[in-house]
Parts: structure tokens; sequence; C-alpha cells
């Protein structure tokens, strides 16, 4: 384990101290985690029962590892997670030691007292900056200060940004975690410079000018950015937009701050600002993908945003298109981009390569890579150094450019500057120094890893400046092509369907007119197909390019025509290669970050690398990086992006490691959107931090309320006409709500537990909340009503409420920083647009049909009607946010008997609303319980039910339709019933048939 500095040192004397629960907010890349787990070992004791909570997967993982480093192995972090069973955490918690658990589990189980609340020696909680008055972590510490006075409570973060808008967001976190002392270590804190500054690592910054291509690219998207945040603001200047300029844009939290301003009004604005936001996420994303991304992936990129642009979903024009799509400087982005790749110097040519030339280029290929594992130089490198080959592949009219980047070159030199430093180091050392001659390389995300590994390892050093990585390019380009290829069959494809639907409709809406009209347009609609279908003669049988599709090049952005004409021309290029079964070595990945990865160990050749030809490719990541550091040990670091966090980790890392000799060196393009949005991170944190500080200074300490166990602010519920004339008696039981499991993903447990309610954790077959013996309550997210709508459920549930409860409710609840409308189903990912006319409701036949729900097109307000008209008994509550939820469901309690929590868990599922148990129907034929699973009608959730009501399967039988309907619901009885005497009118129809 590494040694502690002394700023280490000195804040963990600060917080260890059992008595004091405090919050420590510390720079990124500190060593946050060391921090916590240092804590954690010295209170590692089976007398100790220390909770880890609001971590995550890889931060259990990563904590887990470092503490077992440390020496806490027996048992160590012991990790709770949905696996574990009731039974099994409550040994766990009674072992005692470190134990990481999830929020939900650990709120449930503090609620059925699985857990000693007495007995726990402190909680840990990790990510402050998220603590709010809704989150379950808040939850947690209400109910652990109910029961436990003594215990502390440690939080931690190292996002000092996220804790600096709106007012007083430090009192604020401080309050909800009922704690009244915070510790702020910025990077600029004495002990920290001090301990940082002592050892200095080497740093080589290299500053790498952009080429001229893309420098063009990258100041037209700074100008499309520019022009949509005025535009944005233009539209809507009733709200406070100061905080929208370039710089702010170029985080990914912008995105989030622009939503927040607009989520009130969301529901007003029109599709033009809700397309602004979206550019603004796309133009940031083309800014970091400019220097990342080789020019062919940018290039195909930048082809899916117009396509994406032109054409909507359905296959016609895209009415609201991208308004920064639609300027000059969008142009120079296209027209430059395309021109790092290749320039088209006359007509692509359409078959000019046979298949055996293109089999004869992949042995080329073959043997090209058979010389390089053998370390000869290839019989195509030598006739390309003779004269300029061109693969076969290639139309003719293609010239390939094949511009790459600046920092793969520089990298190169590093690399090699590294190799000759290490050979001087080998020859000239006369003792063992510490630190390994690995070198690592740290990249942004894991495509760039990729991306640089191929680079890496098919470079060509005996090339020029800026054309060492044009064989890696060169296999980018043929998969670049077959792509192409791929598409245009795709849009050949659509165009026919649309086409052939086109005249389908025509020619059903001709036949309702006169012969004469329906003839001629079966005439046009015949010549259209033709014209649609037609082939040309080509090599190999393939389809020819579809036709031209100049009827909606008005409609259509600049240039989409002008690329579905080449990929139509390539797709012709490559059909006879394709014919003949030949298929490109690579294709190009738009998909994201994921990265399959070669053959990792060549089994022929297997054995131990030396630790100088070693080149480790790792994308930045969190606290695990120091971890890396200390394990590989590296003497030479290159930073491809600059990125802050890292930076400090070198720092720790140096510090940590006297007489290490560290050189680092650290790449930044020029006057790019790279270096402003490094220099702005460094900015907003340290402003951040002395925003924090001056908070803290004037602040005043929160006021911690006292709660009691079982504590309720109605403690007069009742009254009694009985006693003394009408007075009012004291209640003796709390006033509790059962509340389903599942609820405890939301946000309203926590409040009604902060609104003096008991609330009993329970697995509920009927409802989510229970608040009376009579009142059912059904939580609908705008979100979650929805999709309840489009598949059914809604209905069952809300029949399940009113067989079971005599006041059903449906509560839908909006979010409280959105706007209190419907208008916002439209904006929902999942709701279904309509595809047909919904029937007319018939009474006692069609209405609440979950069918009907799914595939109708009507409104979200005229469901709500149909689903009223199906149950009459059933209220609808409308709440505003969560907090009005909880208010509601206070004054629904109001003079009310409290609910029975084992009542509400057997209703619906052995036992029926009458109390009846259905234990004593044991003895029924397992046949005949069977036979009624498959009636129509009678599901796993009611036929508890009908057993208690129905005898046998014969009485079943000869009930009429309205006993069978009283007792399964409406709809599902009539189907039932119309199952079980479908003979019988079958009959009856053919008697009246024969008569």
């Amino acid at each position: 384990m590494t040694a502690l500095l002394p700023y280490h040192k000195k804040i963990l004397e600060d917080i260890h101290d059992p008595a004091n629960s405090e919050l420590l907010v510390l720079a990124r890349g500190l060593g946050l985690r060391r921090i916590v787990c240092t804590l954690m070992k010295i209170y590692d004791s089976p007398t100790n029962l220390i909770l880890l909570v609001n971590a995550t997967q890889e931060e259990e993982s990563g904590i887990g590892e470092e503490l077992s480093i440390m020496g806490c192995r027996k048992p160590g972090l012991r990790i709770i997670g949905y696996e574990t069973g009731s039974k099994e955490r409550q040994s766990i918690y009674k072992g005692g030691g470190l134990i990481s658990v999830t929020s939900r589990i650990l709120v449930v189980d503090m609620l059925q007292s699985d857990i000693p609340i007495h007995l726990i020696t402190g909680i840990l909680v990790l990510h402050a900056e998220r603590i709010t008055p809704l989150v379950i972590e808040a939850f947690i510490v209400r109910l652990y200060r109910e029961k436990n006075k003594s215990g502390f409570l440690k939080a931690f973060t190292d996002q000092p940004e996220r804790i600096t808008s709106g007012l007083s967001p430090l009192k604020n976190i401080m309050k909800e975690l009922q704690i009244r002392k915070v510790h702020i270590f910025p990077r600029f804190q004495e002990d920290i410079k001090s301990s940082l500054e002592r050892r200095r690592a080497d740093v080589v910054e290299l500053a790498q000018n952009m080429t001229e291509s893309m420098s063009d690219i990258h100041h037209s998207l700074i100008q499309c950015m520019t022009t949509t945040l005025s535009e944005l603001k233009r539209s809507n200047t009733n709200l406070d937009l100061d905080d929208l300029n370039v710089e702010n844009a170029y985080f990914s939290s912008f995105d989030l701050v622009v939503r927040r301003q607009l989520d009130p009004v969301w529901h007003k604005v029109g599709p033009k600002t809700k397309q602004l936001v979206k550019d603004l996420a796309t133009l940031r994303q083309l800014l970091h993908y400019l220097l990342t991304y080789d020019p062919i992936q940018y290039h195909a990129y930048l082809e899916t945003i117009i396509t994406s642009n032109s054409i909507s979903v359905t296959g016609g024009p895209r009415q609201h298109q991208s308004p920064w799509l639609l300027t000059d400087a969008a142009n120079i982005i296209f027209k430059t981009a395309k021109r790092r790749c290749y320039l088209i110097t006359a007509s692509l040519s359409k078959s000019l390569t046979t298949p055996e030339e293109m089999d004869l280029c992949d042995d080329e290929d073959a043997w090209d890579a058979l010389d390089e594992m053998e370390g000869r130089p290839s019989a195509s490198d030598s006739n390309r150094k003779g004269k300029e080959a061109r693969p076969k592949w290639i139309p003719a009219g293609m010239d390939p450019v094949l511009e790459e980047l600046p920092k793969w070159n520089l990298l190169g030199e590093v690399l090699l500057e590294i190799e000759q430093e290490i050979i001087r180091q080998q020859t000239a050392r006369k003792s063992v120094t510490p630190g390994s001659d690995t070198v690592l390389v740290m990249t942004s995300s894991t495509r760039s890893c990729q991306l640089l590994r191929d680079y890496l390892s098919m470079m060509d050093n005996d090339a020029p400046r800026g054309e060492k990585g044009r064989r890696m390019l060169l296999k980018g380009l043929r998969g670049y092509l077959w792509w192409k290829r791929q598409l245009s069959l795709n849009n050949a494809e659509a165009t026919q369907k649309a086409t052939q639907k086109s005249s389908t409709t025509s020619a059903g809406t001709s036949s309702k007119d006169g012969q004469g009209i329906s003839d001629a347009l079966k005439r046009k609609d015949k010549e259209r197909a033709e014209r649609a279908g037609s082939r040309r003669r080509i090599r190999g049988g393939a389809t020819a390019p579809p036709p031209s599709r100049s009827g909606n090049k008005q409609q259509n952005l600049q240039g989409f025509e002008e690329l579905q004409e080449e990929a139509d021309h390539i797709a012709s290029f490559l059909a006879p290669h394709e014919a003949a079964g030949i298929m490109p070595s690579g294709v190009i990945d738009l998909t994201g970050d994921t990265v399959t990865m070669g053959p990792m160990y060549d089994f022929d050749n297997f054995g131990l690398i030396p630790a100088e030809e070693v080149v480790v490719i790792r994308a930045y990541s969190d606290d695990s990086d120091d971890r890396l550091l200390a394990e590989l040990q590296p003497k030479f670091i290159v930073m491809i992006e600059p990125c802050m966090e890292f930076i400090r980790r070198i720092e720790v890392y140096r510090s940590s490691n006297p007489g290490l000799a560290l050189r680092v060196y650290h790449m930044v393009y020029s006057d790019s959107c790279e270096e402003h949005k490094y220099l702005a991170a460094v900015r907003k944190e340290k402003e951040s931090f002395e925003r924090l500080i001056k908070e803290r200074a004037t602040m005043l300490l929160p006021i911690l309320e006292e709660r009691r166990e079982g504590q309720g602010s109605d403690a007069v519920q009742t009254i009694s006409s009985r006693l003394a004339g009408g007075r009012k008696e004291l209640a003796t039981d709390p006033s509790r709500v059962v509340v389903d499991m599942r609820e405890f993903r939301s946000t309203l447990p926590s409040l009604l537990h902060a609104a003096s309610l008991l609330v009993v954790p329970a697995t509920l077959t009927v409802g989510d909340y229970i608040l009376t013996p009579d009142i059912c309550v059904e939580r609908k997210s705008l979100a979650d009503l929805v999709s309840s709508f489009n598949s059914g459920r809604l209905y069952t549930q809300c029949e399940l409420m009113s067989v079971h409860y005599k006041y059903p409710v449906l509560l839908i609840e909006f979010e409280e920083d959105k706007a209190f409308s419907l208008d916002l189903v439209s904006d929902l990912k999942s709701y279904v647009k309509p595809t047909g006319k919904y029937p007319a409701p018939k009474p006692k036949s069609n209405v609440g049909d979950p069918n009907n729900y799914s595939n109708s097109t009507i409104t979200i307000q005229s469901k709500l009607v149909l689903l009223t008209l199906s149950f009459p008994r059933l209220r609808i509550i409308w709440s505003s946010s969560p907090h009005a939820s909880a208010e509601i469901f206070r004054e629904l309690k109001v003079s009310n008997p409290e609910p029975n929590p084992e009542k509400a868990i057997a209703t619906g599922t052995d036992d029926d609303n009458n109390g009846n148990s259905v234990a004593k129907l044991g003895t029924v034929n397992t046949a005949a319980e069977e036979l009624l699973r498959c009636l129509p009608g009678i599901n796993a959730k009611n036929i508890k039910y009908v057993m208690g009501k129905v005898g046998t399967v014969r009485e079943l039988c000869e009930m009429g339709l309205p006993r069978v309907q009283e007792i399964l619901g409406v709809e599902p009885g009539k189907a039932c019933w119309e199952f079980m005497h479908q003979g019988d009118r079958q009959q009856l129809q053919q008697g009246q048939g024969a008569r």
C-alpha cells in the first residue's frame, strides 16, 4: 500500500473522530478513495458495524480490492445486493464489520427492523453532492437518527461544482444529512500545496497545431454553436439564460443546465426550441470527435447526421430540421470533412475491377501481413516506393487523401524518444532505481484506445510525416465503401416499399370512383412501379441503384442528393465483388465506444514481454487510476488529451514515490476546444471552492429536528360522539401507510416519512399504497401512465383494486420541476404514436379493453375517460409533485382507521376480500384448478378469488353472464362466459339456419 501523504493524514485526523458527523469536500484526483479506505480500515472490527452507502458497483469493487491490499481480508468488505436474502442479510448485520449495501435494501431493512439500528457504529455516504430532500439517502439518515444518536455519519464528495448552484446548496446538504461540520480541501489549500510541490515530475508540454482543414471545421463548429445559442436566447427572452455561452457549452452538464431552465415551460416551447437544445449536444460531440476520430469515421458520422435530418422514421422528408445545417458554416464542415478523406476528380466508375483482381488484392494484403509478422519488408511496400500503388477496390475518380490526426505522428515521435531514453538509462544505470520502463498512454475513451492501438500496430516508420498511418486509414476507407454500399441497398429497398404502398393506396382509392378514373390511375401507377423497379444489366446480377430522388430535392438538406448518388455509384462498383463472395476485411463502427479487441496472445510465441517493450493504452477513469499507477509504476506517461484529474493523480503518485524519475508528456491542440475546456474546468472548480468557503463562513448552522420513533403529527385523529358529547380521542396507534416494496424506487415513501407518517414496507399484490382499510392507491408517473395504457396493465390494476377495495384511487404524479400538464406526453419516449382509428365504445363490451388502449389513436385524456367509464368507483387524483402527494395522503387519512398490514398483504393472494381463507379449498382437484387457469379472464392473480366464490367448475359453467361478470369483472367475465357457451351459440345458429 502506498504511504499516505501529509495532507492525507491531516484530513484523517480531522474526520476520524467517531463522536462527530462531518462532510468532506475534496478536489478531484487527490485520493478520496484512499482516504475512505483508510478510514474504513480504522473501524474494521467485528464489534463495529460500518455501512457504506451510495456506492456504485465499480466503486464497491475498487474499495474492496483496496481494503484487501491494506490487510482487511477476513472478512473484508461484504457487499449486500438484490440477490442476498433477508435471513442472510440479518446474519451479516449481526456479524458486524464493513458492509456495502444499496440504499433501497437498507431503508427496507431499517423499516422492517431486520438491521439493529441502535448497534450501527457509523455510516459512510459517498457522492454527497447528490443529496436532496427527495433522495432515499435522506430517508436513511432520518431513520438512523430516530434510534441511534451516538453513531457517526461521514459524507464525502469530490464534485464541488455540483453543490454551488441554487440557494444555499451546502446548507441544504448538511440539513438533510443532519451534520453541522464541513471540511473543504481544494487544490490550493496550504497543506495540499506543500505536499504536492515538494517533488515535481518532469513535464514536457507539447502544443500541437491542428491541420488547416481541422481548423476550418473547428471554427465553423464554434460559429454554428454561437448561432444556435443566440437563436435559443432570442426564442426564449423571458428566461434567465445568462449561463448560455460557448465556454459552458463545452461541458456535458450544459445540457442539464439548459433543460433545467426550460423544463417548467417545456410543453409551451415550439419544436424549433426543442431542436436547438438537441443541436447543442450534437455540436459539442462534433467538436470532441473532430480531435479524437479518424477522418473516415468523422465523415461517416456527419453523413448520418445529414441523412437523419433529411429522412424521417417513416421514410418521408423530415419536417423539423436542425437550423445549423442550413448555414454556410455547416457547408464548410461537410465539404472539408469529405476533403480530408478523399477527392472526387471525375464521375465514379461503376465497374472497373473484376472479382479476380479484388481477390488478388486480398492475397497481397495477406502476404504483406505475413512479411510484417516475420520482420521482412513487404513486396507491396517495395513496389510502392517505386511507384504509387492504387488499391483495386477504390473506384475510378476517387482520389484518397486520408489526412492523419497530428497527434498520431507526435505520439510516434514521443515513443521513439522514450525508447532512446530507456536505452540510455539502461547503459548508464549503476544501481536499481524505482519504477518500471513500461510506457503508459492515457486517452479520453476506449474508442481512442482502439484507434491508437491500430495506428501503432500498423504504423510505417519509413513513411514520410503524415503518411505513417496510411495503411490503417486505407483499411478504414475500404470498410467505409462497403458501409456506403449497404446504405444504398437499404435506401433502395425503402424506396421500393414506399412506391408499392403508394401504388396500392392509389389503386384502392380509385376503385371507389368512376371506372375511367380508376383505369387512368392504374396505368400511371403501373408506369411508376416499372420505373422504380427497373434493373440495369450489371455483372453479378446485383440490383441497380434506385432511381433519382430529385422529386424531394427541395425538401432535403443541401448535399443529401449528392450523398445518395455517391452511395449508389459505390454500390454499383462493389456489386460484382459481393456477388463473387468477396467480403471486406474490416467495417466501420459508428455505434459508440464499444471496442472489438483482437487476439491478446500469440500462443505460438508465448512468453513474458520485457517492460521496456510494453505500451499500455488506457482511458481516463475514476479513482481506479490511482491503483493503475501504483501497480504499473511507470516512469514515462503520455497524456494524449489533457485531464485535470489525472494530472493531480500523477502529482500524488510522484509525491508518494520518492526517488522516482518520472517524465510526463502532455499533449494538447493549440487554440482548440480541448485547451479551452481544460482551462475552463480549472477555473470553474476554483470558483466553486471559493463560493463554498464563503458560504461556510457566512451560513447559519442548520437546526436539527429531534424525531422520536413512531412520532406522528396527528395525535388526535378520531371523533367519538359517545365520549363527552363528541370530544376528540387520542389515537393509540401511529398514523401509518402500507407501501409496496417496488415503490421505494420513487421519492414518495421518503416524503411520507418526513411528513410524520409511519411507512410499513410490504409486498402488495393489489395497489401501491394502502392508506385505510377502504382506500387503495395506484401511483403512476406520467411516463408510467402512458406505458401502462399501451400495455393494458393499468386496466388489470384498476380491476383488482375495484374488486378488493371500496375506494380505488389512481394517483397521477408529475415531477416537481416540470410543467403540470399532460402536453408533456408527446415528449415521452414510451409514447406510441397512433396507427388506427379507435372504435366507438359500446356499453358493456369494448369499454376498457386493454387491446383497444394499446392500438387506439385517442389522446391520454380520452383513455382516462374510458377508464372511469369502465370503473365508476375509481377516483383519479392529480398531483403536481411528490410533496403534494404526501400532503394529499395526510388529508385522506384524517378521521379514518389505520390499515392492517397483514390484511393488505393477503389481499389478492390467498385471502379474499371478506377474509375467507382459500386454504380450506386445498382439497379441490388440482386438475380442476388447472382447467380454471386455461379459461380466458382467469389468471394467477384472481384464480384464488374465483375458487373462493365458486365451489365447482360446473357451478361456474351454469352461471349467467351477469353473475360471471360480477365475479371477474365486465370484460373478463364476458370473455369467460362466451368461451364456455360458444358451442351452445353455434348449435343455436345451426338450428335457426335449418329452420
